[in-house]
This record gives structure tokens, C-alpha cells and sequence, in this order.
């Protein structure tokens, strides 16, 4: 008699992809936090640069949305370490900044950003950028 398998491939459920939002406004992070995790998505958070450097090292998520203008560490800053770690450098970053100066923008997309968004921010116009970068594994 052939041995039955335990659990089939198609019955294991996929880990939903990890998100690392990063901003210092309390309730900015609280409220990305709840949106991202009723889309299905698990989610880190940090408040400054250096905690965001940290968690994006030890955890790797699949996808960042740091906020630009952050204590410590800009989000500027955080790209540009996380772009030359061998364990960070190809996670999808996405910026968010309530600055509109095309300079501005530049500079955070030369530092390693995949896309800038600009605040205030639709929820839904995040969520295209989110799953536009996502990378196809998760």
C-alpha cells in the first residue's frame, strides 16, 4: 500500500509578505499598520533610522515604505545602508515624503529608492506601489 502524504504542496498556505513601514509619526504607523495588515500582509514597524537599519537586517523584509524625514538616520541615510548590505541591498524600498521639490526626489531615488510617493498619501495609490515592487516569490 503507497504512503499517503501528510499534507499536499497545494494545501500549505503561502507566508504573507513582510512589510517594514518606518515613520516617526505614532499615528502614521498605526494607521499603515492596520491598512497593510487587513490587505494580508505581516508588518514590522520602526520610528527612526536606526531602528529601521536594524529591523530591516535581522528581519528582511520583503518591502520597505520609510518615510524620508526620520530622527537619527534619514531615510535617505537608511537606503543608502541598506543598499550596501549584502542581506538588505535588492529589498524594494519605497519612499514616502510630503516634500514635491523635484531635487528632493531625485536625491531619494539616487540613494537606492525603487519609487517616491508623496504625501498625503491615498491609502489605495500605496497599495499599487506595494504590490508593483513586491518581489513575485512572496
Amino acid at each position: 500500500m503507497a504512503a499517503k502524504a501528510l499534507v499536499s504542496p497545494t494545501t500549505i498556505p503561502l507566508l504573507p509578505a513582510t512589510i517594514l513601514i518606518v515613520d516617526d509619526y505614532p499615528d502614521a504607523l498605526d494607521a499603515w499598520r492596520l491598512y497593510l495588515r487587513a490587505e494580508g500582509f505581516a508588518v514590522l514597524t520602526a520610528s527612526d533610522g536606526d531602528a529601521a537599519v536594524c529591523v530591516a537586517t535581522e528581519r528582511r523584509p520583503d518591502l520597505i515604505v520609510l518615510d524620508l524625514e526620520l530622527p537619527g538616520k534619514s531615510g535617505v541615510e537608511v537606503a543608502k545602508v541598506l543598499r550596501g548590505q549584502t542581506s538588505t541591498c535588492d529589498i524594494p524600498l519605497i519612499a514616502v515624503t510630503g516634500h514635491s521639490d523635484p531635487r528632493h526626489l531625485e536625491g531619494a531615488l539616487h540613494a537606492g529608492f525603487n519609487i517616491v510617493v508623496t504625501k498625503p498619501c491615498e491609502p489605495a495609490a500605496l497599495m499599487r506601489e506595494i504590490r508593483r515592487w513586491l518581489p513575485r516569490t512572496t
